[in-house]
This record gives C-alpha cells, sequence and structure tokens, in this order.
C-alpha cells in the first residue's frame, strides 16, 4: 500500500480511522457487516456492476463491499478499494487472499489522490458504502472522484439518514439517556456519519462537482441480525452511546445492565436484534 492517505486533506480523519476507532471496526468488522451489508447491497444493486468493469470503492473498509464488487466484475474486471484506515485495509487485503480473490487495496485520500494514475487507469464506476461523508471538503472531493471515471461512468453511495429516523443508531443511547451527561452541540455540516442527511446538500455537492442525472432515493430496512450480547458488543463501542462512552469510561459499567435489558426486548422470535435503519440511495453520472 502506498502513504498518499498521509499527506491528504483530511488527515484528522486519517489520524482518527488509524488509531483506536479503526482497530475497533477491525474487532467488531464480522458484526458490523452484519448490520451494513444490507444497506450496501441496495446501492450496489443501483450501480449494477457488469462483468469486466473497472470499479472503484471509495471507504471500503475492511473490504466486503470490494470483494462482492469484484464477484460481480469477475476475472475480467478490476476492483481498486481505497481507505484512509491502514488497519481496515489489513482485514481487506487478508480476506481478499484467503477468499483468492484479486482485489487491489490502497491507502488514499479520496479528496486529493489521482485516482486514474493510482489504478493504472479510468474507472468505469464508483462505489462507497458510508464512505463519502467525512471530507473536509466534500464539493472538491467528488469532483476529484469524477476525474477517476470514463465519460457516462457512474456513481452510487450509501448514506444515512437523520439519527432520529435510525433506531439501530439510537435505541441503545435513547435507553440511557439520563444516566449520560449532555452531549456537546455538534455542527450537522462537519464530516462525519451524518453530514448527508440533508439530500438537498448532497445533491447540490455533486452538482458543483460538475455530476448529472442525481438522484437521491430513501431506503429502509432491518438490520442486525445480532444476538443481544452481540448487540450490546456493538452498541457500546460504535455509535452515539460507544462516543459516549469513550468520553466518559466510568460510566460502562452503570449503562451496561440497561442497554442489555433494551436490546433485548427488541428480539425477535428467533432471539435476534433488527434494529430499522434509514439511508438515502444517492447515484450520479459522469458528464
Amino acid at each position: 500500500m502506498t502513504d498518499a492517505a498521509s499527506t491528504g486533506a483530511n488527515d484528522a480523519q486519517a489520524d482518527y480511522w488509524n488509531g483506536r476507532t479503526g482497530e475497533t471496526w477491525v474487532e467488531l468488522n464480522r458484526l458490523l457487516d452484519m448490520q451494513l451489508q444490507p444497506l450496501g447491497q441496495a446501492a450496489m444493486a443501483g450501480l449494477a456492476p457488469c462483468a469486466g468493469e473497472r470499479v472503484l470503492d471509495i471507504g471500503c473498509g475492511g473490504g466486503e463491499t470490494s470483494l462482492d464488487l469484484a464477484r460481480a466484475v469477475g476475472p475480467g474486471g478490476s476492483v481498486l478499494g481505497v481507505d484512509l484506515s491502514r488497519p481496515l485495509l489489513g482485514l481487506a487485503t487478508r480476506r481478499a487472499a484467503a477468499l483468492g480473490l484479486s482485489v487491489r487495496f490502497e491507502a488514499a485520500d479520496a479528496q486529493t489522490t489521482d485516482f486514474v494514475a493510482l489504478g493504472g487507469g479510468s474507472f468505469d464506476a464508483v462505489f462507497s458504502r458510508f464512505g463519502v461523508m467525512f471530507f473536509s471538503d466534500p464539493a472538491a472531493a467528488f469532483a476529484n472522484i469524477r476525474k477517476a471515471l470514463k465519460p457516462g461512468g457512474r456513481l452510487a453511495f450509501v448514506c444515512w439518514r437523520p439519527a432520529q429516523e435510525n433506531p439501530v443508531m439510537t435505541v441503545a443511547i435513547n435507553a440511557v439517556a439520563d444516566l449520560l451527561p449532555p452531549a456537546p452541540p455538534s455542527d450537522p455540516l462537519a464530516p462525519g456519519p451524518f453530514a448527508f442527511v440533508d439530500p438537498e446538500r448532497v445533491k447540490r455537492i455533486l452538482g458543483e462537482a460538475g455530476w448529472s442525472e442525481v438522484a437521491v432515493r430513501a431506503f429502509d430496512a432491518k438490520v442486525g441480525g445480532w444476538t443481544p450480547q452481540e448487540a450490546l458488543a456493538v452498541a457500546q463501542k460504535v455509535g452515539p452511546l460507544g462516543a459516549a462512552l469513550r468520553e466518559n469510561p466510568d460510566l460502562r459499567p452503570k449503562v451496561q445492565d440497561a442497554v442489555a435489558r433494551e436490546l433485548e426486548r427488541h428480539a425477535d422470535a428467533d432471539g435476534k436484534v433488527r434494529l430499522g435503519a434509514a439511508v438515502w440511495i444517492v447515484s450520479a453520472s459522469a458528464p
């Protein structure tokens, strides 16, 4: 892997994803893929990758989406997966080797990297599963990504709708809100998982970046399929509750039992926890 991520425009994000957060996502990758897989599949169906195509996967994380894309394009195609997180890229590389799939992974900042040079040519399509909401300058990033595509190339990504529409994000923290200190106010436009909750903002950014045929549609699903113990492991380390407990680790013992009881209450008849997720599926074309 190259060092493209270390000199990018999003160094704060690179530090974040190469620290404890990246390690946590590696640790919980199987459980997080269970949560995110149906949402990514909905966006991938819209992209409709074809045999023989060259596809760029932005924010590929632990590699599940890149591996799915590799299966879709077959041996005659190619997939380049890029991410800022070296821990997750290491996992992705190991997964691809274990499956015998030929996927290239690189550490790269999508806002500034020359993907045509990095990938050895232009791409037919670009995909991302929750990997494009973290740019310091989203319009510049999407303009740069557009340059990686052939004329008429396709973009598809999935991003979160507001937190209040996502029980998968809020059930755990709402159950213990009275036990936690108030969260500090946040900038809704700052890089982060909920930076693209406004579909009009997404359309405006992509338009400024030179994309055409921009479309945004809502998609809802029940996600997870975890045991209550697995759901508790995810809730305590990822999402709003995970963030609150990182700031207040002394509250973890006080919070655990209440969260566990709430998650058990959401278990289906089969004993698995599935929670509602609400996302935008975004598509666009390169002129």
